[in-house]
């Protein structure tokens, strides 16, 4: 009986040991997550962004497959969206924040507004360094199942889904910035 406790014993410490070394080294990377990106829920489990297509000020078709390789902040907003309004200009402040080639703050008007209407828009409200970037057929509120506005999606570089804002986020907080400074780093 005393060999078998001490199997226990040791059989509980390895577990334990491998638990801990786990937790460290494969640690999610959410976990860090700042009180400032609350409204940032994770998707447990990451799916392929759609290949549904937008157009940029130019009236140029793009997809999100054309930004893998790099972190994106997806964010579908309309002009006449209070939350959507009141946070383009920490949007703005956190894509200045970052190197686009890390993290690209892709916002995507998802009214009725022109091209030029949007830049105007974006410039009256402190975030003209967006790009103009539009989607007034709503595909991808659509694609996303979206059931208000401002939706914000973080976009891994493989193109898969890993979290997800319904409503707004102090986006330009210190700490999230740090945040989105140390998911960007590796």
């Amino acid at each position: 009986m005393p060999r078998l406790n001490t199997w226990i014993v040791a059989g509980v410490a390895a577990f334990a040991v491998v638990a801990v070394l786990y937790v460290i080294l494969v640690r999610d990377v959410h976990a860090s997550k700042p009180a400032s990106l609350a409204a940032l829920a994770q998707d447990q489990s990451p799916q392929a962004m759609p290949e549904v297509g937008f157009t940029d000020a130019a009236g140029g078709r793009h997809t999100l497959a054309a930004f893998k390789g790099r972190y994106v902040l997806l964010n579908l907003w309309a002009t006449w969206c209070g939350p959507c309004v009141k946070e383009l200009p920490a949007l703005a402040r956190l894509q200045a924040s970052l190197p686009t080639a890390k993290l690209t703050v892709l916002t995507v008007n998802v009214g009725r507004s022109s091209a030029a209407d949007t830049a105007a828009f974006l410039k009256a409200h402190d975030a003209a360094s967006l790009p103009v970037y539009l989607d007034s057929s709503i595909a991808l509120i659509r694609a996303f199942g979206a059931v208000g506005l401002p939706l914000s999606v973080l976009i891994d570089p493989q193109g898969r889904e890993v979290a997800r804002a319904s409503g707004p986020a102090d986006w330009d907080d210190a700490s999230a910035i740090a945040y989105f400074k140390s998911l960007t780093a590796s």
